[in-house]
């Protein structure tokens, strides 16, 4: 116990204590937070379909079919027919053979790596991936080797040197703090140059980019030479869950051998129904896909034009990159004593001297809140001498 207070001691002394913000409205534009009215401004729910009245129409009506909750692990008694459907769904928008749901996309990358990869693996990793992959690769046991972000002459140099029998590239489709996009082109020509399997976690990119939403990869033009692609039933698509999408016997495999997947009591169908309406009308609606890119594409280049430190970001993920902890809590802060909530983003989440907000805009924004937000920010900017004024 002493060993734990220590280590939190040690945290809270380096400004990287974090505590939960309880929302008591709907995830939207403007929330309810600790009683005031406040513009949201670090959600992933990028379309603004958590409020959707036909989702919520969808909710109800399969509780009233098939009541609250799964009542037990998907190879027992936990499958409905809407499971069967979402799966399929999936795979027809993925364009791929077959898909596979998991219970949330971190329990999807550690039960995929896990199950796919061993000791005789090898897998070349982006530096910059999110989490749930490093501990997938982790859990693996697979020699693990981490190229540079989105370096592709590092990841080729890396693939000379530790080639072993098995081998895999995993990363993400959209960086989750960098808002950038993978070069999956690059990936997969090396990867096809060198007979390696490749993975895409794109849950910062279904609903966002590519035809139809369909993602990073149908935005890059490269869908079908991409092994095993990953996402999430719970940013773009207003849910919650993961999933696989690839070839029949890769699926097949992960349906027999991966745990996060055996081991865990099924989606509610309420959340399973919401995400099959939801993946339907994502498929039609480019009008909002549209007006999410130039809302992002306006915000960031004012932003820029104030002079705040940017990412190569072309999605509504929005760093602003600070650098020192102090000053990142601090215009966080000051942002919320002004009714604007953007998280600030300290280490570990990313590499330390590279603190920042993340920004992420919804469809659902108004220019009118964010010229506000455009302001505020750029005075506490000037004001803790982030930017020059």
């Amino acid at each position: 116990m002493d060993n734990i207070l220590k280590r939190l001691s040690i945290i809270r002394k380096n400004g990287l204590y974090r505590e939960c913000r309880y929302l008591s409205s709907v995830q939207s534009p403007k929330v309810n937070m600790d009683g005031r009215e406040i513009i949201l401004l670090g959600s992933n729910n990028y379309l603004g379909l958590c409020d959707d009245s036909q989702l919520k129409e969808a909710a109800i009506d399969a509780i009233n079919k098939y009541g609250v909750g799964a009542g037990g692990s998907r190879l027992t008694t936990g499958s409905c027919d809407l499971h069967k459907k979402l799966e399929e769904k999936i795979a027809d928008f993925k364009g791929t053979e077959k898909a596979l749901v998991y219970n949330t996309g971190y329990m999807a990358n550690v039960g995929i790596l896990s199950a796919l990869c061993d000791r005789k693996w090898t897998i070349f990793c982006d530096k910059a991936n999110h989490a749930s992959i490093l501990d997938g690769c982790l859990l693996s046991g697979a020699k693990l080797v981490r190229y540079k972000h989105g370096d592709m002459d590092d990841l080729e140099k890396k693939i000379h040197m530790n080639k072993g029998a098995y081998n895999l590239i995993v990363t993400d489709g959209v960086f989750s703090m960098d808002g950038d996009i993978a070069p999956l082109s690059h990936i997969v020509k090396l990867a096809k140059k060198h007979g390696i399997l490749t993975m895409v976690d794109d849950a910062h990119g279904v609903g966002v980019l590519g035809e139809n939403g369909a993602g990073t990869a149908s935005y890059l033009g490269v869908n079908e030479e991409i092994d095993v692609q990953m996402g999430t039933l719970s940013k773009a698509i207003p849910s919650v869950g993961g999933y696989v999408a690839g070839k029949k016997e890769i699926i097949d495999y992960l349906k027999n051998v991966s745990k996060s997947f055996i081991f865990s009591t099924a989606l509610p169908p309420s959340a399973i129904a919401v995400s099959l309406e939801a993946i339907e009308m994502i498929q039609k609606d480019k009008e909002r896909r549209e007006r999410l890119k130039n809302l992002a594409t306006w915000f960031k280049n004012e932003l820029q034009s104030m002079g705040f430190s940017m990412t190569n970001t072309i999605t509504p993920i929005i760093p602003v990159i600070i650098g020192d902890v102090e000053k990142t809590v601090k215009l966080s802060e000051s942002l919320l004593e002004e009714g604007i909530y953007i998280p600030g983003i300290r280490p570990p989440t990313v590499p330390k001297g590279t603190s920042r907000l993340r920004i992420s805009i919804m469809a659902t924004h108004t220019y009118e809140d964010l010229e506000y937000v455009l302001k505020v920010i750029k005075y506490h900017g000037k004001r803790l001498k982030i930017i020059e004024g």
